[in-house]
């Protein structure tokens, strides 16, 4: 028995695709929620009658609900599995979603608040999931691919975020019109959370019916008295590898947050009446990220070279963000574009690398614990950025602002090259296949 049982009864299961798609599709939806109000930041001020800094706090409050939050949902997704916490988090963001509707008059704005506080919630319980979600339904040889997907939709969502809304919201004076505009925003995600949610309960399934991987099938056949949370995270928290990688997972991830919250002002700034341009920048940020994140996903599976890699993409962000702080200024939209291009394209590319570089480093733990830790140091790091770069901007202009985040990235480059590439999890799927 033992070995010999849990290797005969490896096999994937065809339903993983509509799990992860569906999971993808909700993330997709909580992700648009994030940035739809940053991306037309100058829009919602006029309309609301508040401050830039008022606005950079409906993205910011994201961040902050999740630090508090983590380890609860995580110890939850730890007890009572995927199937929960999928049912939670789509529940949530489409209840956020309702809300929001309720905010369509100027002095509403504490209902717009509410709104994305609910939508926030959600969030934590859908940033710890990819890792997990790859690990329980996916095979050795596609599970950073299929994180990689995981990670896409939160990444669409953050792109949608970036375009929709300022193609449906035009800068008009009319404050009637305006609300107009920006109820067919709210109703059309509103509808499409609701719908999601519907699915989630029909379709999303707690595990296959037989693991996808040896080291799966050895996680699942262990006794659950073996396993506490406390000494799981005691584990992680006293792990080198691991506390290295969540610094400067936290320090690249913190960077991207604070410059999607504050595109819109840096392009306004040094080219006014471009919100919708602001709106592609952003758009292509993201896109030419989540090709970087499959390329990197797919890379990983064929070579396992996780150390290499993450450095490597980590020095090239660092380029990247230098190109685009001294081309910003230009007066050339089309120089922003391709800078911005490139910066996404290894920044937002890092996302997937980061989970699937801790998943190795720290099995058996759960990937849920591990991934939410990451996504703890970023949003602690994002909202520290956010608030910085802003002052910063306030008071010394975007160069000096954007020179903060470049150096930021160096210092993370720096760590990288300090982790260890200590591969647990290759090592039990080789030791299962050798016996």
């Amino acid at each position: 028995g033992g070995v010999g049982d849990a290797a005969a009864e490896v096999q994937l299961s065809w339903l993983r695709w509509a799990v992860l798609l569906l999971f993808s599709s909700y993330s997709l939806c909580n992700a648009f929620q994030w940035i739809q109000y940053g991306s037309i930041n100058n829009v919602f001020m006029r309309f609301y009658d508040v401050s830039a800094f008022a606005i950079d706090w409906l993205s910011m409050s994201y961040m902050l609900i999740y630090i508090p939050l983590l380890f609860p949902v995580a110890w939850l997704l730890d007890k009572r599995g995927l199937r929960l916490i999928a049912l939670a988090g789509s529940a949530l963001n489409a209840v956020g979603a309702w809300v929001k509707l309720g905010s369509l008059k100027p002095h509403l704005f504490p209902v717009t608040v509410l709104g994305q506080v609910i939508c926030g919630l959600a969030q934590v319980f859908i940033l710890g999931m990819p890792s997990r979600i790859a690990s329980v339904w996916f095979g050795s040889h596609e599970v950073s691919t299929a994180c990689s997907i995981a990670v896409f939709g939160n990444q669409l969502g953050i792109a949608a975020g970036f375009l929709v809304p300022p193609v449906l919201i035009p800068n008009v004076e009319d404050v009637e019109k305006l609300a107009y505009h920006i109820s067919i925003m709210f109703f059309m995600t509103a509808g499409v959370a609701s719908a999601l949610f519907i699915l989630v309960i029909i379709v999303f399934k707690e595990k296959p019916p037989n693991p996808p991987s040896r080291a799966q099938a050895s996680i699942q056949s262990r006794p659950t008295a073996e396993y506490s949370y406390m000494q799981s995270i005691l584990r992680l928290l006293r792990n080198i590898n691991f506390l290295l990688l969540m610094v400067t997972y936290g320090l690249n991830v913190g960077c991207f947050y604070a410059l999607s919250t504050l595109l819109n002002r840096m392009v306004i700034h040094h080219y006014p009446g471009e919100e919708v341009n602001a709106g592609r920048i952003g758009l292509t940020i993201v896109l030419s990220g989540m090709v970087g994140a499959l390329i990197s996903g797919i890379w990983l599976d064929k070579t396992k070279t996780y150390k290499q890699t993450t450095l490597v993409v980590y020095i090239m962000s660092l380029v990247g963000m230098t190109v685009y702080t001294f081309t910003l200024s230009l007066g050339h939209l089309w120089v922003v574009f391709v800078t911005a291009g490139l910066l996404g394209f290894f920044m937002t590319g890092y996302l997937p690398l980061g989970f699937e570089f801790a998943a190795e480093l720290t099995y058996p733990e759960s990937e849920g614990t591990s991934s939410g830790l990451l996504n703890v140091s970023a949003q602690i790091f994002g909202i520290a950025f956010t608030i910085g770069q802003g002052q910063i901007m306030d008071h010394f202009g975007t160069k000096a602002g954007n020179l903060l985040l470049c150096s930021v990235l160096f210092l993370g480059t720096v760590m990288t090259a300090f982790i260890k590439a200590d591969l647990r999890r290759q090592q039990a799927n080789l030791e299962n296949e050798q016996t």
